[in-house]
């Protein structure tokens, strides 16, 4: 009998665009379904990005429900033509953003967007009141000023914090629409601060310290709390609503399932890793840069190291480092367009691989280059300010970029595997960065390790393998899913050295890092 291909909507949000994938798992000839594989196919996208109203950076959340809905829509007629079975949608999204509901369910304004300046200055604040240890024991968590608990303090005391009665991060927002279910997705949620990192659950430790520290907030947990129940990655969480099905030609019953909400955790689901000494990198707008881990490392030394123990798929870890990522670039290109200058990517990518390696190097996750701006003077600033010459040139500001990010991965990994205790012998890049030769061969330089790139669409392909397998359409562990993930992906390879005379060796590297991280200490103490 001919088994039928089933495809399944990957909703994919980014911070500039927002995607409806179309992942067709496609039956193999062979008996056990070693030859099934996943095919993917982005059937639209739309849009994304901040609006600013009197001086508070948002996202426009309803035009991403409306540009999901037509994405569905679209799906589900090539689903229709091809004859396939439409198997499910998931929704994965970034993290800590979230929208608030009142008591009737209506969205209480759009949700602020993690790069407005509400929370400068707001983690020194509730460090002040509960320590960072006593956090990080618990959490688990990079500090980063946009965690949610850092957005919920900021927000204390306001009229719309004091009115909602349900918070949701964005994809479970988004999911809430489609279903009229709210839930809170795990991988997700343990981005907020507030979650135990080892039970899984929310904090209650955590959440009562910190209401007695700021009382203005309201409650978080229990019958009144704004915190809806967890659940895992690979959880139906309800059929396409009545009307959803009917705007967007669905069947009955088509189900929405939880995936690993957090765009990274479906992305590592789909890192081609054969063994578990494996690093990852992430690379988009952000690099996630870590390991996958069965439990936490919650030590002095992975706190002070500035850490983050996320939770991913089938109950792991993501022991990370946050990395400002290829934003320094994007937000250089907007500066440059802006300015009329020419800002082709590819012409300014190929006049980088001319420019020597390691003329400067900044701190890629300095607080300066966090918020949209002039990236390059901020760049030439910040060169300045450390003694270096600045970059002159537009070539000579994406090679800086391209050469601090690879220092900063080079320090993340290296740091990750001390701290863990787990050998590393390749690192898997994913996403849209692997588009970017010269930064995959300058991380392979910087690591001193092999450099697999590849997928491109590593969030959404982790998506489909998880929709697939809790629709029973795939079986199997994490190793049984990227298998099938695997296949008919194309990947390459980077070698250290293999930029030939213009890679240099690892001494230059370590250099500088040293250089570098003593320049952020000379900072720190200034």
């Amino acid at each position: 009998m001919e088994r039928r291909t089933t495809a399944f909507a990957a909703v994919d949000l980014g911070a500039s665009s927002g995607r409806v994938i179309l992942g067709r798992v496609i039956p193999g000839d062979a008996p056990d379904g070693s030859q099934t594989r996943v095919e993917l196919h982005e059937v639209t996208r739309f849009p994304n990005g901040p609006v600013e109203v009197d001086g508070t950076l948002h996202w426009d959340i309803l035009r991403l429900h409306q540009g999901i809905l037509d994405g569905l829509r679209a799906a589900v007629r090539e689903t229709q033509a091809r004859g396939d079975v439409f198997g499910g949608v998931g929704i994965d999204s970034w993290a800590v953003d979230y929208g608030l509901l009142d008591a009737d369910g209506a969205l209480l304004g759009n949700p602020v967007h993690y790069r407005d300046p509400r929370t400068d200055g707001v983690p020194a604040r509730v460090f002040d009141q509960i320590g960072s240890g006593e956090h990080y024991a618990v959490n688990g968590l990079q500090t980063q000023p946009f965690n949610t608990e850092f957005q919920l303090v900021a927000a204390a005391g306001s009229a719309q914090l004091d009115a909602a009665r349900t918070l949701l991060l964005v994809p479970d927002l988004l999911t809430a629409w489609l279903t009229g279910r709210r839930v809170a997705e795990v991988t997700n949620a343990s981005t907020t601060g507030l979650l135990d990192v080892r039970s899984r659950q929310w904090s209650t430790t955590l959440v009562d310290a910190l209401r007695r520290a700021f009382p203005s907030l309201p409650d978080l947990l229990g019958a009144d709390g704004l915190l809806p129940a967890l659940v895992e990655p690979g959880t139906v969480v309800a059929p396409l609503a009545d009307d959803v099905a009917r705007a967007v030609g669905a069947p009955a019953g088509v189900p929405v399932i939880a995936v690993g909400s957090h765009d990274t955790a479906s992305a590592v689901v789909a890192v081609p890793a054969t063994s578990e000494h494996f690093a990852y990198v992430s690379c988009g707008t952000w690099s996630l840069v870590g390991l996958e881990l069965d439990a936490p490392v919650l030590s002095e030394a992975s706190r002070e190291a500035n850490f983050t123990n996320e939770l991913g798929v089938d109950g792991s870890v993501r022991y990370l480092r946050n990395v400002m990522g290829l934003w320094l670039l994007q937000e250089s290109v907007r500066t440059w367009n802006a300015a009329g200058l020419p800002a082709d990517l590819p012409d300014l990518l190929a006049a980088a691989a001319l420019v020597p390696a390691l003329t400067t190097v900044v701190d890629v996750d300095a607080p300066e280059f966090l918020a949209p701006g002039d990236m390059p003077a901020r760049i030439a600033a910040a060169a300045e300010r450390s003694g270096q010459t600045p970059p002159q040139s537009q070539a000579e500001t994406v090679r800086c970029i391209l050469d601090s990010l690879a220092v900063a991965y080079r320090r993340a990994v290296r740091q990750a595997g001390e701290l863990s205790g787990r050998d590393v012998d390749v690192v898997h890049m994913v996403g849209g960065g692997v588009r970017n030769e010269l930064l995959c061969q300058l991380t392979a330089d910087a690591t001193g390790l092999p450099v697999v790139a590849g997928p491109v669409e590593g969030a959404a392909l982790g998506n489909v393998l998880v929709q697939a397998r809790a629709a029973g359409v795939l079986s199997g562990d994490l190793a049984a899913l990227r298998a099938v993930g695997a296949r008919g992906v194309p990947l390459r390879r980077y070698v250290p050295g293999g930029g030939g005379a213009a890679s240099l060796a690892a001494e230059h590297w370590a250099t500088a890092e040293a250089r570098l991280v003593g320049a952020v200490l000379g900072a720190v103490d200034a």
